[in-house]
């Protein structure tokens, strides 16, 4: 199973329909072409892949012919983010990249204002987020992934981030950020943005016209979709348990036995990164099984039998349990969708 894979989780996709639906577009119609089962609607946990939610980016910038999805009082019309891209490509430094990438956002006067800070031995991007009509705050989030990972891009290293600020509340979903950020979070913070060490600033710019052309493909929407675990705990646990399912997982104490650490650190540092090691085996075995689903070519028994299942009884159980619905609805919804 490819990272393209990976599930997203309900709220993001019912975010960033909130733009067209107020602006009047077809939401229905939009899910269709983004391969989605109008289950998403009404169902809580409906599973959505990481593809399907980058070809729904996709085409609501297209649909809206506004890259900032009806969120700002101005659109940014389509083919800005790749102007940007080109006017910053020879650039010799991260920190002249981002400089020059922010005047060219500058040019826009209703669009939400970008700065860099530079304090001692930190770094910081600042979102001026103030004017948007951003109720979820998914232009905001998006802004601060596209910026942190594009950024990381252009130097072809993940820049490691110290903090994330945000403006507003911690929301329900709050332990799902340290999986987009993977750094502490301040909520009802006094700016919104994020800070990282001064060093990554005077990295060079590695990327080229050549490789631009191909990360323009699919990005900046694939930036927003695929998984970004980093160095993270979930990230080297992930790897130990690899992408074989359906034998007998490692328990907690191989685990720990693997990372050269105790079970209660073990347990302390993945409470701290949000999550139980039963919720991450869970959180692998529906993804995958929403990957083979999607491929079509395995019953549903093949299908339990790849994720350690014996009886495809106890597989439905399991995966209505994670997503609402059992395998054969949501096998059922692609297929209609397709019709």
């Amino acid at each position: 199973m490819s990272t393209q894979d990976f599930t997203i989780p309900n709220h993001y996709v019912l975010a960033a329909l909130r733009g067209p639906k107020e602006n009047g577009f077809d939401v229905a119609l939009l899910l269709k072409q983004a391969g989605i089962s109008p289950d998403v609607l009404t169902e809580p946990m409906a599973p959505v892949t990481a593809a399907q939610y980058s070809m729904l980016i996709k085409h609501i910038w297209l649909t809206m012919e506004d890259e900032y999805m009806g969120f700002s009082h101005e659109p940014s019309i389509l083919g800005t983010f790749s102007m940007m891209c080109h006017a910053v490509i020879h650039c010799p430094t991260l920190e002249k990249a981002i400089t020059r990438a922010f005047r060219f956002y500058g040019l826009f006067t209703n669009l939400p204002r970008l700065e860099l800070v530079v304090l001692g031995e930190e770094a910081q991007i600042v979102l001026h987020d103030e004017q948007l009509n951003d109720p979820d705050h998914f232009l905001v989030e998006s802004l601060l992934v596209i910026w942190h990972r594009y950024s990381s891009w252009l130097i072809g290293r993940r820049i490691h981030l110290l903090k994330t600020q945000l403006r507003y509340p911690a929301p329900e979903h709050q332990s799902e950020y340290r999986r987009l950020f993977h750094c502490d979070i301040e909520f009802d913070a006094k700016q919104t943005g994020f800070i990282f060490p001064v060093k990554f600033l005077q990295e060079k710019v590695v990327q080229t016209e050549t490789t631009l052309r191909q990360f323009l493909i699919h990005s900046p929407a694939d930036l927003l979709a695929r998984p970004d675990e980093g160095n993270s705990l979930v990230a080297q646990i992930r790897k130990i348990i690899g992408s074989d399912l359906s034998q007998e997982l490692p328990n907690f104490e191989d685990i720990a036995d693997a990372l050269h650490m105790s079970v209660q650190t073990l347990r302390r540092r993945l409470k701290d990164e949000g999550l139980t090691y039963q919720e991450l085996k869970d959180q692998m075995r529906r993804d995958t099984a929403v990957y083979y689903l999607e491929r079509g070519d395995l019953s549903i028994q093949e299908v339990a039998e790849k994720l350690g299942f014996s009886e495809s009884s106890t597989f439905h159980r399991a995966f209505k349990k994670w997503t609402g619905i059992t395998p054969g609805a949501y096998r059922e919804g692609d297929e209609n969708l397709e019709r």
